[in-house]
């Protein structure tokens, strides 16, 4: 019969400093480990949500984001005659042709300036994203240099409130409204009617063409005659798709940062946690040599030591676990390494984060403890007993 669990949880519980102080180590690792991947979740998810399954982003072809991109308006008519594009219940097409630009707008308080992303729309753009809501104000008036601001914007820059103003283009431009778009990088961004603002910035092409399809399945089949069409330079993407590969740069920056740091981070921890079990080992010898002398295997002493080092890991996971999670009630900005423009977002913990702060926690405990373990199981049972 095996040392029971009880021993080794007493046995922590005996040395409440050193435990405390070691679970407090890798409680820190395990924190900032899941704050890197919830970072980058967080980012991926907010990119990802921004897009819709059934939309389709059509693009040049080289472009990496609508604000590289440009099509003509004679391309942008042919797309407009795809079979494919759904329609509405009016008998419209659920199509429209954008353009993005990116601004620079100084934050409020530090009045420290940062890019945003300008969004010509059309009527159409609202029915395509049904997401977007109108929380404050009402919308920009046709042909007027009315604009509507996202929630993010609104909060954090300067002049993205309700009645305020805007210079760019050459010109001033009344914040009318403000919309919310959930999860999603619409409300880091500032929309407008394409026209004026394609005027405004002398933009004689649109960024981008955004249409919903009439049948989900029928995606490759347009996305074939859009990318073979002799007289297009343009690519296809599903929204959902595009906006994904948005955050695949920074999503891996993230996790590379995050994996240096844990790395560095960790070797600390792992050696706080043999510290701790070796001390453990040097004030039981005696402990030890009479369990040895009740008819407990050495497999028995490496098993107890070895439970302990991993409680000292599953708690410190635990830990940090608990306290990474409040990070989900905080929204941070950065910068998309694929637009350059600023993008708020969220932590995310999901399940996979979860499993992963808690798997590393308990590596962490069990390389710490496994060779004052080894040590403690091959004591001798006499020479154990004769310690005083």
């Amino acid at each position: 019969m095996g040392i029971p669990f009880s021993y080794s949880f007493r046995n922590l519980w005996t040395r409440r400093l050193t435990t405390v102080l070691t679970v407090g180590g890798m409680a820190l690792v395990v924190f900032v480990f899941a704050a890197i991947l919830m970072l980058a979740e967080g980012l991926r998810k907010t990119l990802v949500d921004t897009g819709s399954y059934d939309n389709v982003v059509v693009i040049r072809k080289g472009a990496e984001s609508e604000v590289q991109s440009g099509v003509e308006r004679a391309q942008a008519s042919i797309v407009e005659t795809q079979p494919e594009v759904a329609v509405g219940v009016d008998g419209r097409h659920l199509l429209a042709k954008e353009m993005v630009v990116l601004i620079n707008i100084p934050k409020r308080g530090s009045n420290k300036p940062s890019h945003v992303v300008i969004r010509g729309i059309k009527p159409t753009s609202l029915l395509l994203r049904p997401q977007v809501k109108l929380i404050e104000g009402r919308m920009p008036r046709p042909g007027s240099s009315e604009i509507i601001a996202g929630s993010s914007i609104a909060k954090r820059f300067r002049g993205g409130g309700v009645g305020e103003n805007l210079r760019f283009g050459m010109r001033d431009w009344t914040v009318s409204g403000i919309f919310d778009a959930g999860n999603s990088g619409f409300s880091s961004e500032i929309w407008g009617d394409a026209d004026q603002l394609m005027q405004a910035f002398r933009r004689p092409v649109f960024s981008s063409v955004i249409f919903k399809l009439a049948d989900s399945a029928a995606f490759d089949k347009v996305k074939r005659r859009i990318e073979n069409d002799p007289r297009l330079t343009l690519e296809a993407k599903r929204e959902m798709k595009y906006y994904e590969d948005q955050s695949e740069m920074m999503a891996k920056f993230l996790r590379i940062l995050g994996i240096s740091l844990t790395v560095i981070f960790s070797l600390g921890a792992v050696i706080g946690a043999m510290i701790t079990m070796y001390a453990a080992v040097a004030n039981r010898t005696n402990e030890i040599g009479t369990l040895r002398a009740l008819g407990f295997r050495r497999r028995d002493i490496l098993a107890a030591f070895l439970m302990e080092s991993l409680l000292l890991g599953l708690i410190g996971g635990c830990t940090g676990l608990f306290f990474a999670s409040f990070l989900q009630l905080f929204t941070i900005s950065t910068m998309n390494f694929q637009t350059f423009s600023e993008l708020a977002f969220t932590f995310a913990l999901t399940f996979e984060i979860f499993y992963k702060g808690l798997a590393f926690a308990l590596i962490m405990g069990l390389v710490g403890g496994v060779l004052p373990a080894f040590r403690a199981a091959r004591m001798n049972i006499v020479e154990a007993l004769r310690v005083t």
